[in-house]
């Protein structure tokens, strides 16, 4: 709105009636800019809350340009009524010419065209980046990783129990539910502990984090139990919805990878090391060992023994396709009945 407003009026070498000072069209700008950045917000919680998120990309940038000029009609005829409370009869010329200049002139389309070309935008915008990720999208667009580049991430491994027999149990499009309702919970988890989605793989899921000096590497471990408290938090929903309460286990691993950008019609920035392939190997041993949470040495090392972790050593095991053993822990939440005081909750 401050950019409309200087380009209508503070550009102009005539003011408006309406304006004594620059003051008035800045109020101008704050006063609909607010209102109108409202109904932006209020667009997107719509959104994300309803089943609108599942409709296709163009229908919700739709639903998104015409809930604002919606708005902002609704908007005009407020301020019409408003101007009709003057207290006092001095001001309802200043009012009315303020109306005039503004809500019933023809200006008042330009205004109602440009928010909605540029509502459209910023909706086209979020799509975007709901398709490929924030982070990804501003790499990419600065071309950080055209050129392959390394660096030091972490990795959380996460695959749903038994889903082949629930997949045959429920059908292709049940189970695509299913996963889609698991995956949505799992975003607000991810935002919490501040990493990032790097790959959907059909069930499992891949979330990452980089590495930086004086970061709380234990962020990842709790990212995990968040989810599954939330899945807990739903079992109702699940229970109802499919007949069961879905289960997911995860493994940790960390290091250096190389980063690039891959693809020519589709382009995605890929990681390429080792630490993946250890990562699902590493994944595959919950079953075996009978773990929920697997984490490698190296990723030991990095959270050190953090509070409100029990983190048990289960000593080296070659993992499949490896020649050298590997350090594996697994790690659990203390015991409810556990008094937190009376031991450390690291082992």
């Amino acid at each position: 709105m401050g950019a409309f407003v200087i380009f209508r009026y503070a550009l102009s070498p005539v003011a408006p009636d309406w304006a004594v000072t620059a003051a008035d069209m800045t109020t101008l700008s704050i006063y609909l800019g607010t209102i109108l950045g409202c109904l932006h917000w209020l667009s997107n919680l719509i959104t994300a809350v309803s089943p609108i998120r599942r409709m296709s990309y163009l229908m919700v940038v739709l639903f998104k340009g015409m809930f604002l000029m919606i708005g902002a009609l609704v908007l005009i005829k407020i301020t019409l009524w408003l101007n009709t409370w003057a207290p006092d009869p001095n001001l309802d010329l200043r009012y009315e010419q303020l109306t005039q200049s503004i809500l019933n002139s023809a200006s008042t389309q330009t205004l109602v065209v440009y928010l909605v070309l540029v509502r459209l935008w910023l909706a086209f915008l979020e799509q975007m980046i709901l398709l490929v990720g924030r982070r990804n999208l501003i790499n990419m667009g600065l071309g950080k990783y055209h050129r392959p580049r390394q660096e030091e991430r972490l990795f959380l491994f996460l695959d749903m129990v038994g889903s082949t027999p629930h997949a045959e149990a429920l059908g292709d499009y049940r189970f695509s539910r299913l996963v889609q309702d698991c995956f949505d919970l799992l975003s607000g988890s991810v935002q919490r502990h501040g990493g990032e989605i790097y790959r959907y793989i059909g069930d499992a899921v891949i979330v990452s984090w980089k590495l930086k000096p004086g970061q709380d590497q234990a962020q990842a471990l709790g990212l995990y139990f968040d989810f599954v408290q939330n899945l807990q938090w739903n079992r109702h929903y699940f229970q109802e919805q499919y007949g069961f309460l879905p289960k997911f286990k995860g493994a940790l691993h960390g290091g250096k990878v190389m980063a690039a950008v891959v693809g020519v019609d589709k382009q995605e920035i890929s990681y390429f090391s080792d630490v993946l392939n250890t990562l699902a190997r590493l994944q595959d041993q919950c079953g075996p060992l009978k773990r929920n949470l697997l984490i490698s040495g190296k990723v030991k090392t990095m959270v050190g023994t953090p509070q409100g972790f029990q983190i048990e050593p289960l000593g080296p095991i070659r993992l499949k396709g490896k020649q050298q053993e590997v350090e594996v822990f697994s790690v659990t939440l203390p015991s409810p009945a556990t008094d937190p005081g009376s031991s450390d909750p690291a082992s």
